[in-house]
């Protein structure tokens, strides 16, 4: 633990923290990588409904948790008693893959449109090399330390 003064920081948690995050995002991008190929290789069936993965906005909602504790929080003096605060622990935040039933493209009934999913794709290879090169980045940064 380092004291910076008004707060302590434990730089071995925000380590563990910031390189498990990472990971996780790169694992949900290898699965929307697939969902965006399957949405691809579909684009001429007749019916066929576009996936897409929803994984960010409940992590960030999960991250916000955390520092969102009430001015007042409840003592609990039983073991059934109800918090008033509980944080989300973003390790349990699962990428959902989400169908689009609301909207059709094609006349065909079917709702992928090539564009939008190649930059999709797209984006989501170049999110994935941003996050390689975060986690480098990460251990570089230990690594200069340890020498």
């Amino acid at each position: 633990m380092i004291n910076t003064g008004s707060e302590d920081l434990n730089i071995d948690n925000n380590f563990s923290k910031t390189v498990d995050l990472i990971h996780r995002a790169m694992d949900v991008n290898l699965i929307r990588r697939d969902v965006i190929a399957n949405n691809l290789a579909n684009a001429e069936v007749p019916n066929f409904k576009r996936s897409q993965v929803n994984f960010e906005s409940e992590l960030k909602r999960a991250l916000e948790t955390e520092k969102q504790r009430p001015a007042v929080e409840l003592t609990r003096t039983g073991p059934k008693h109800i918090s008033n605060w509980q944080p989300r622990d973003y390790r349990e935040v699962q990428p959902r893959r989400v169908v689009d039933f609301t909207s059709v493209s094609n006349n065909n009934g079917n709702n992928v449109d090539m564009d939008q999913e190649l930059m999709g794709a797209l984006e989501n290879q170049l999110l994935y090399t941003l996050l390689a090169q975060a986690a480098t980045f990460e251990f570089s940064q230990i690594s200069l330390v340890l020498k």
